[in-house]
């Protein structure tokens, strides 16, 4: 499978120039020989959506989206969801004109610059999906720092994760160092799950905000294979093996024996007790 990364900056609240700018980056990846490109979170809107006047959100099923895939490969693309009475923070994966899967953002954060409670819900699922390539699942963003979500996507046969990400840096004093937290974590879940990893951070600026890029593909040794530049746009394409991931899983089968029943029982005494 060949994974375009399309590490890209867009306009806020500018849905149409925005499929406009991704369709030409499908296409170019299409040249080189992609399956599928993957973009960063909400890259058909932008982040601050506080900042957008109006509601400029799209259905899951809107025919421009499963346009983006018939210039020949896949797409993941990030948009702002209309999903009725609810918005959302999806990543929708589109396959020869149609739908395949969609992931709404599970744990949206709320603190510093970061207020998505305000403009979405949460979604409540998590699944692996099969695919031409591979079976694959996504976390956006957030969900990836959830320990439990990476484990579960792995336990529901994903071989590949794709990780679409809005990431900025420096946002307030003391906060956290995204760019090492990122490079850490990755590196946790490729070599725990043991799965390939498709983290694709968008570059730009919006209000404080600086996204910093750095997208990057890591095998199920937790080594980074291919790795783009920080701060600029760039399209980075590299192959995954995705028999890498059943060579890994039977040299150390990490991911076997795993204790449902156990986990179940703790998590309902946890909930009886109070924790929701």
């Amino acid at each position: 499978m060949r994974v375009a990364l399309a590490q890209v900056d867009c306009v806020l609240g500018d849905v149409a120039s925005n499929l406009e700018a991704a369709g030409k980056t499908v296409a170019e990846a299409a040249g080189r020989g992609a399956d599928v490109v993957v973009f960063p979170e909400l890259s058909l809107h932008g982040y601050a959506l506080g900042a957008v006047p109006g509601d400029v959100s799209i259905p899951a099923n809107d025919p421009r989206l499963a346009e983006l895939s018939r210039h020949g490969p896949d797409v993941l693309v990030g948009y702002h969801e209309d999903g009725g009475l609810r918005r959302y923070n999806t990543a929708g994966y589109y396959s020869a004109g149609a739908l395949v899967h969609t992931h709404r953002k599970l744990y949206l954060p709320n603190y510093l610059e970061w207020e998505e409670r305000k403009h979405a819900s949460p979604g409540n699922a998590l699944r692996a999906f099969d695919t031409a390539h591979a079976r694959g699942a996504t976390l956006v963003c957030n969900d990836a720092w959830q320990p439990v979500l990476p484990w579960l996507a792995a336990q529901d046969g994903a071989e590949v994760l794709f990780v679409p990400t809005n990431s900025a840096s420096g946002l307030a004093p003391g906060a956290v160092d995204t760019v090492t937290y990122w490079q850490d974590l990755l590196v946790n879940i490729a070599r725990m799950q043991q799965c390939w990893v498709v983290f694709v951070n968008r570059v730009g600026e919006e209000g404080r905000a600086a996204f910093w890029g750095g997208s990057r593909v890591l095998d199920p040794w937790g080594g980074v294979v291919a790795e783009a530049p920080r701060d600029v746009p760039d399209l980075v394409v590299v192959d995954v093996d995705r028999t890498a991931v059943r060579r890994r899983r039977r040299e150390m089968p990490l991911l076997e024996e795993a204790r449902f029943g156990l986990v179940s029982r703790e998590v309902t005494r946890l909930m009886n007790e109070g924790v929701d």
